[in-house]
């Protein structure tokens, strides 16, 4: 989580939502890292979740990553928590909750439904504190910008 942590604040650093992720092997070595990049991309899918998870698929040369961790500072969104299942990753370890915006924890809880095909296991409030006060400090600054 540490490693993720590091990307939330790089990508705070260029203005972006403090969010990092980073995903490891079935052994626990790095296969990727990443923050988030929406701005800077002007992509709305540059989630530090999904540029980690698309990074390690083209390294290890295949669509899924059965023994993997994805590591991320908050609670994967519905978008990135689909990826992750679609990826068909074993563990999704998050720091921060997200009640607006999450998607494992909260609002429609995407890997309980149903219909989600491969359910991770999940580990949240890893680290929640200093995720979550990155996130405070960074939209603080923001709304005191004219």
């Amino acid at each position: 989580m540490e490693l993720a942590l590091v990307e939330a604040r790089a990508a705070a650093a260029r203005g972006e939502v403090p969010v990092g992720a980073v995903v490891t092997d079935g052994a626990g070595a790095v296969m990727s890292r990443a923050g988030n990049e929406v701005e800077a991309r002007r992509d709305p899918s540059a989630h530090a979740e999904m540029l980690a998870l698309r990074q390690a698929a083209a390294t290890v040369g295949d669509k899924v990553l059965p023994q993997a961790t994805l590591w991320v500072t908050l609670e994967p969104c519905a978008m990135c928590a689909a990826a992750a299942s679609f990826f068909r990753v074993r563990r999704v370890v998050f720091g921060a909750y997200d009640p607006k915006g999450g998607a494992v924890e909260h609002g429609p809880r995407f890997f309980a439904q149903p219909t989600c095909h491969h359910a991770p296991e999940t580990i949240g409030g890893m680290r929640e504190s200093e995720a979550a006060e990155l996130l405070r400090l960074f939209f603080a600054t923001i709304r005191q910008d004219p």
